[in-house]
């Protein structure tokens, strides 16, 4: 079986050098390279193409949230997963709205990390348990901190709010699922379906709530009540 290649981007030359260590460490696992910024991260995820990214977010001359625009508009198969120190709602929701698959705090620990590298490779998503929590915690104020519209307006929305999605049964099983990591491989064998029906189940999905790809879809089950956070 083929190593997963990983790009380590961040600005802190000892974060890089540690984390190269740390992953070197991992069965499976090789570093191919490293960016000491967001331009720097973009360049070499296109020269050369790694499975995984492990980006930063407050980086110079370009931040992650713009680094992995850049990477998955050249090269929407590499899996982005961010490790940073920010848990804020605003950082969480950018990361992911850019295409990122998985987001860890820099509390995360070496099982975290490789559990996350691995599962991104896999293209399942994965979510630090604290970010979970501020995905919830946002989405439960947001509709407090909404503005009144004005007169003839379309009433505000927050960016964590999608419409009501009116899921069916089996709709909201599978979203379930895609929160709890499953691919849709495991899905069907859970469900004793075809993968063909959980494609189709995923896309209606995606239209009834708005969600672009899974790793939305992930921010959707955790705000909206579908999955409830790890302890």
């Amino acid at each position: 079986m083929t190593d997963i290649r990983v790009l380590i981007a961040d600005d802190q030359a000892a974060v890089r050098e540690g984390l190269a260590l740390l992953l070197d460490t991992m069965s499976g696992v090789t570093v191919v390279g490293q960016a000491a910024d967001g331009l720097e991260a973009a360049e070499l995820a296109a020269e050369l193409t790694p499975d995984v990214v492990l980006m930063d977010l407050n980086m110079p001359r370009a931040d992650g949230i713009e680094a992995t625009s850049r990477v998955l508009a050249e090269n929407p198969e590499i899996r982005v997963v961010v490790l940073t120190t920010y848990e804020d709602d605003k950082s969480i929701v950018g990361a992911l709205r850019a295409g990122a698959l998985g987001y860890l705090t820099k509390a995360a620990t070496r099982a975290d990390i490789e559990r996350a590298v691995k599962a991104a490779a896999a293209g399942q998503a994965i979510l630090d348990p604290a970010v979970q929590r501020q995905l919830l915690a946002a989405a439960t104020a947001a509709p407090a901190a909404q503005a009144a519209p004005a007169a003839g307006a379309a009433p505000a929305r927050s960016v964590l709010e999608p419409p009501g999605d009116d899921l069916s049964p089996r709709e909201a099983d599978v979203l379930r699922l895609i929160a709890a990591g499953h691919s849709n491989r495991e899905i069907a064998k859970k469900l004793f379906v075809g993968e063909a029906t959980v494609k189709s189940h995923i896309n209606r999905i995606f239209t009834k709530t708005g969600c672009r790809d899974r790793a939305q879809a992930v921010q959707y089950a955790f705000t909206h009540g579908y999955a409830e956070p790890a302890n």
